[in-house]
């Protein structure tokens, strides 16, 4: 009867790209099996293989399987191909190999290095912990190399993760970019859509899963794809939850901005995870396809900032849910319904009241406000559309055309000198070689030269920058423009135009509102430009379409005053 129950213990290391073809299972698998062919004292009991683990750690689930055979009695020998298979980390191997396995009676075995505990002869002490210690440092080594690769990667633009998010995909082409998944992406769509309409992030979750639509981890998982751990899910049956929306709504990546390195652990050897600054983070704007519209996004971000408290039902965020506060305390208005002779009445009021503070408490109703802030909304959009129009029709006329005519010129200017200096310093040569200049006097003038020739470069390339920046001035103003023209034809409010065009409603009283819409400081600057054009331009600024001078924001304001 042998003397000897032995497990096998063989691992391999998938994120080790450095680990060679002879380090496959199969191949240390081999490796044992000939190895107790000559040796008829020792019993194979059992194999344990950890594939895809590293050797840093020890909590290998077929380690500890093996370790509670140990325990158990069940085994008393463990043979490995190699003192890197059993583990790479200095201090823990050592502990196994001297501590652990003498103190349950275990015969270690590793072929490749000669090491055999029941033989003393056979890899003595010294070399056991040589061969450790450069496991470790081996370890060491792959993990920077690693890190500077990955680091590399991120700042290239390359996505580096196992698991896309949900929505996207890898590239067949290339597995360091993202491509939309058409599966899910309009999926994604529609839960952004749904929040700007204003429903809840619960009743979206609820809607999906009414729909029987697979949340993120149950698609991944039925369609065999990588997933974390835990997904995007954070209830045991995988269905979509409120959770589960938030972090999608709040994941810029579906607007083609690639962030990474958010996570990292401090070294090789501790797999504790932190959270890094935001400053540390890697950015890289227009990595991929976007699935959401970035004004869409920020608008999603503004929207959870606020306070969305849902009906009693939890159908649809309220209206002014977040934007209406009181004038006197800045306390956010309340929605109450109260009935009465059957007919319900809706109407806003302050909660803090006299009794803890507010010394002006207003109360509205809501028919009224409603009416009062789509008179304004409306007004204010027409003022915006018009001023445009005025905007633009100066900016071709005059800022634009003069500026970049100036912009050319001076460069013009800048690059004839630069010619001038070039010609001089080609000659500069010939009159060394001519004996006309000596060699130091030869090597001042080509410093000086090149050094001008530098700073001639150096305030072109600046002037060119400040074009560019004239010509994208018109396209900065139609993006928040065009956020007002959206709403051109408004006839009905809606939590959409709400949120998109108005910064807050402040109750003054119970006949005046002060509202500040979004864009105030663009609008305001847009102002400026024409007033300091109208003795050049008093036809333009004399035209009807000209908005009247702005009071406590703009003319809208005066008509929310009017219409409560």
């Amino acid at each position: 009867m042998p003397k000897y129950q032995a497990a096998a213990y063989l691992r391999l290391s998938h994120a080790n790209d450095r680990e060679t073809e002879s380090d496959s299972i199969i191949n240390q698998k081999k490796l044992v099996e000939d190895y107790l062919a000559n040796h008829p004292d020792i019993a194979l009991v059992s194999e344990r293989v950890d594939d895809g683990y590293s050797g840093v750690l020890f909590d290998r689930p077929a380690f500890q399987g093996m370790m509670q055979d140990i325990y158990d009695g069940t085994i008393n020998c463990v043979i490995v191909k190699d003192l890197s298979r059993l583990g790479r980390e200095y201090i823990e191997t050592g502990r196994y190999l001297r501590q652990i396995f003498p103190a349950y009676g275990v015969r270690f075995i590793a072929i490749n290095d000669g090491i055999d505990t029941a033989n003393e002869h056979m890899g003595d002490d010294l070399s056991i912990s040589m061969k450790n210690i450069i496991n470790d440092a081996y370890c060491h080594d792959i993990s920077v190399k690693t890190r500077s690769a990955l680091l590399a990667k991120r700042k290239n633009g390359d996505y580096v993760g196992a698991c896309p998010i949900y929505g996207y995909q890898k590239s067949e082409e290339n597995k360091n970019r993202l491509v939309v998944d058409p599966h899910t992406a309009p999926i994604v769509q529609d839960i952004f859509r749904k929040k700007i309409e204003g429903a809840s992030a619960k009743r979206i979750a609820d809607g999906l899963n009414a729909l029987g639509i697979p949340s993120p981890m149950a698609y991944k998982t039925s369609h065999n794809l990588p997933h974390p751990k835990h997904g995007f899910a954070d209830r045991p049956d995988a269905r979509w939850s409120a959770t589960t929306i938030l972090r999608i709504l709040q994941d810029e990546t579906y607007t083609g901005t690639l962030v990474q390195g958010r996570q990292g652990t401090y070294n090789h050897k501790i797999k504790e995870v932190r959270v890094k600054p935001a400053h540390e983070w890697i950015r890289t704007e227009n990595a991929h396809e976007p699935i959401i519209h970035k004004s869409d996004f920020d608008l999603v971000q503004r929207i959870i900032r606020l306070d969305t408290r849902t009906t009693p039902c939890g159908d649809n965020v309220y209206l002014f849910s977040g934007i209406l506060i009181c004038g006197c305390c800045g306390s956010c208005m309340t929605r109450k319904t109260n009935t009465y002779k059957d007919r319900k009445y809706v109407y806003y009021y302050c909660p803090t009241g006299k009794k803890n503070g507010c010394s002006h408490p207003a109360m509205l109703r809501e028919d009224e406000l409603v009416n009062c802030v789509l008179d304004s909304l409306q007004a204010h959009i027409a003022n915006v559309i018009s001023l445009d129009e005025l905007i633009a029709h100066v900016d071709e006329d005059k800022f634009t055309h003069e500026l970049l005519a100036g912009y050319r010129e001076k460069i013009a200017e800048i690059e004839a000198q630069s010619a001038q200096v070039q010609r001089f310093k080609t000659t500069l040569y010939e009159n060394f070689i001519g004996g006309l200049l000596d060699k130091q006097e030869y090597r001042e003038l080509k410093d000086n030269y090149e050094k001008r020739t530098g700073e001639l470069k150096s305030a072109i390339q600046k002037l060119r920058q400040e074009m560019e920046k004239v010509k994208a001035n018109r396209s900065e103003r139609q993006k928040w423009v065009q956020q007002f023209k959206e709403f051109s034809a408004i006839t009905k409010l809606d939590r959409k135009a709400v949120i998109t065009l108005i910064q807050s409603i402040r109750v003054v009283s119970k006949t005046e509102l002060a509202i500040t819409f979004r864009y105030q400081m663009e609008y305001e600057e847009a102002m400026g430009k024409l007033a300091q054009n109208k003795e050049n331009t008093p036809d333009i600024i004399n035209s009807p379409l000209l908005p009247a001078t702005m009071h406590s924001g703009t003319d809208a304001d005066k008509t929310a005053k009017e219409a409560v």
